[in-house]
């Protein structure tokens, strides 16, 4: 059964639909960040010479590990995925929970390969040293090959994450109509 919003047992509609709209933008920063290197980054410095190359991963991982609103940006967007999930299911409108709760599993996912593959890569890049004293770039190639691959599911995986959202805010939108 349907709530209408004036029967929304789990919050006003406000809540739902800041926690709704909340998640969507920053699942949608954080597919667009992937993306990005994936069309353009590692492309680009796939170009370079070994020391170009781990010299700015060094940098980019510097700047988005010091980055307080990349930090926030990134655990917030699971954390009002499982909030605005938990508020539609009380809401009684359970395809958009289930929507929502969809786009939070793809995301989470997203998390543990970061904290599982990509971090780790990006420590041991930054633990080789600076790059323009380094004589052995093997290391390199491994995290080309390992980082690039796990970077493209993450970004596979958020923009399912957003199509789950788009969804959900279009069954929201019928749901919280019918007043």
């Amino acid at each position: 059964m349907t709530h209408s919003a004036h029967t929304n047992p789990g919050g006003s509609t406000r809540v739902a639909t800041a926690f709704l709209l909340v998640t969507t933008v920053l699942v949608g920063l954080m597919a667009g960040l992937f993306f990005a290197f994936d069309v353009s980054v590692m492309p680009g410095l796939a170009k370079a010479d070994d020391r170009s190359y781990v010299t700015a991963m060094q940098n980019f991982n510097a700047a988005i590990d010091g980055n307080a609103l990349f930090g926030t940006a990134f655990v917030v967007a699971l954390l009002t995925a499982v909030a605005s999930a938990a508020v539609e299911f009380r809401g009684g409108r359970r395809q958009v929970a289930a929507w929502v709760g969809a786009a939070a599993v793809a995301y989470l996912v997203v998390l543990v390969i970061t904290f599982a593959v990509n971090i780790p890569l990006n420590n041991d890049l930054a633990d080789a040293g600076d790059a323009a004293k380094l004589t052995d770039f093997a290391i390199v190639d491994t995290f080309k090959g390992t980082w690039v691959t796990t970077n493209i599911v993450r970004t596979l995986l958020c923009t399912a994450a957003l199509t789950a959202l788009a969804r959900a805010l279009v069954l929201y939108g019928r749901a919280t109509a019918r007043r």
